[in-house]
């Protein structure tokens, strides 16, 4: 982790929930590096859809009601979101260096279209959303909705994970467990996809291996284990 990269949230109740203050660190998180805010009027802010600046910034320090009065992230946004989807309490947002090497590459939906091995599919999914670069923020939190609602229409399920070009990964979890195993399979399945990539080209698993992998009792059990706290 550098600087003050990614951002995280956990919800508390369906009014509030705790997310990184803007230029915290993760890698030096405490109990003061998380705001508490108000989801109501973020979510306002969200549906009406146009802001400028100093008005989103407005809506999210209005939005603080716990005793730190820091500024929320910008992606305050995107986190209000997510925490109101049913399932959905933990939600982490990473920049890690192997799976932003393939998100800045010009291969990047090419390369993140299949999956590449069993343990990838257990913790992080047989599919993921991925969305196109747009500006953090208001018009992001936009962007990430929209392609999360057609995944959900289309699957049944909110997804696990969300990669977004030129930026970052996105976990979803109910347990913090399972969301420190996604963020670590990722890393491992973007550096492994990498260097298969060099050696030749990646041997992707097909659409039926890959179902088999996800709808194995075995793995379900396992999944279900990994996701315990």
């Amino acid at each position: 982790m550098i600087l003050g990269e990614g951002n995280t949230s956990v919800g508390v109740d369906e009014q509030t929930f705790y997310v990184k203050a803007s230029g915290t660190e993760l890698r030096t998180a405490d109990e003061n590096t998380f705001v508490l805010v108000k989801r109501e009027p973020v979510m306002d802010l969200l549906d009406r859809g146009q802001a400028t600046d100093s008005e989103i910034d407005s809506v999210l320090n209005a939005a603080v009601v716990g005793e730190n009065k820091a500024k929320p992230s910008v992606e305050t946004l995107m986190h209000a979101y997510f925490q109101g989807i049913p399932g959905v309490k933990y939600v982490v947002h990473t920049h890690p260096i192997s799976v932003n090497s393939i998100l800045c590459s010009k291969n990047a939906f090419e390369l993140l279209s299949g999956r590449i091995f069993p343990d990838e599919i257990v913790c992080c999914g047989l599919e993921h959303v991925f969305v196109p670069y747009v500006d953090p923020g208001l018009t992001l939190a936009k962007e990430i909705r929209q392609r999360c609602e057609d995944y959900m229409a289309v699957h049944g399920r909110p997804p696990r994970s969300i990669l977004m070009q030129n930026h970052g990964l996105i976990v979803l979890s109910s347990s913090t467990k399972e969301a420190l195993s996604a963020c670590k399979m990722w890393v491992k399945a973007a550096t492994i996809l990498m260097n298969a990539a060099m050696l030749g080209g990646v041997n992707y698993l097909t659409p039926e291996q890959a179902a088999r992998i996800e709808h194995r009792p075995d793995e379900e059990y396992r999944r279900r284990i990994l996701a315990k706290e």
